[in-house]
């Protein structure tokens, strides 16, 4: 409601003394300007570009100003209800989410990889998939050079189901060790082993569980994506989910070369 009084917030929180330069700068993520997320917001369509204009005017040009930001792609979705065009001139980069498009919140199903790069036969909700958002992103007038790509190390999976590829249907989520339907790929890459891939990600059955996520060899995919859309490279949520000699991040490192 008061940008600029938000901005000098986080500037006074980001420069106290006691932890002074050891901040880049802000990362924004505001899920979702004039649209709903757990709640709804109504600020209109300038909210976000006024915002990050007060951040950018208070942090300078020397500080980092990023935003994590919607990777929903479908007609009239998050992406079209604010501005993000008129802000990019303010930030450094964005981070669209591409990562929990579907999931056990839907507990029935039907079963679909969280983090699909590209839309396949079958997807529940077209515009739900990472090339989707980039395109409307990159259509808006964003710079690619402004854009990354999300990776997800963990994986969302359903209980109850019998189908081995995507589309079955489940009875609820799968059981994970923080909370149910979540699991991390340290886990799962040994728990339940990729069984096939789908619209640029990995899918997996065991048993009666079904669960979707990120392997070293997607991610190559993934950051072949990337490079050859010129984006400004990738981001992940977040680092505990790898393994502890980090084959998600190297993988990650290794397509950005």
């Amino acid at each position: 409601q008061n940008p600029a009084a938000f901005a000098q917030s986080c500037h006074d929180l980001v420069e106290d003394p006691r932890w002074a330069d050891v901040f880049d700068g802000i990362d924004i993520d505001w899920e979702y300007p004039n649209a709903c997320g757990l709640s709804c917001d109504a600020s209109g369509r300038e909210a976000f570009p006024n915002l990050m204009r007060a951040l950018r005017t208070e942090f300078g040009s020397d500080a980092l100003v990023t935003a994590a930001i919607t990777a929903d792609g479908t007609s009239g979705g998050k992406i079209e209800a604010a501005n993000y065009a008129g802000a990019a001139q303010y930030v450094d980069f964005y981070m669209p989410m591409t990562y929990d498009f579907f999931g056990a919140f839907a507990a029935q199903g039907p079963t679909a990889p969280h983090s699909p790069l590209r839309s396949y036969p079958g997807i529940p909700t077209p515009g739900f998939d990472s090339a989707t958002a980039i395109d409307k992103l990159q259509s808006l007038g964003i710079p690619s050079n402004k854009l990354l790509l999300g990776i997800g190390f963990y994986g969302r999976g359903w209980s109850g189901v019998t189908q081995s590829a995507p589309g079955g249907s489940a009875t609820g989520p799968a059981p994970g060790t923080y909370e149910q339907g979540i699991e991390d790929y340290k886990v799962l890459k040994n728990t339940c082993p990729a069984t096939g891939t789908v619209g640029g990600t990995a899918y997996a059955h065991c048993g009666t569980t079904w669960w979707s996520y990120d392997t070293p060899q997607t991610i190559a995919g993934k950051m072949d994506y990337a490079q050859g859309e010129g984006l400004a490279g990738a981001f992940f949520w977040e680092l505990s989910g790898d393994t502890t000699n980090g084959e998600l991040i190297r993988a990650i490192g290794r397509g950005l070369e």
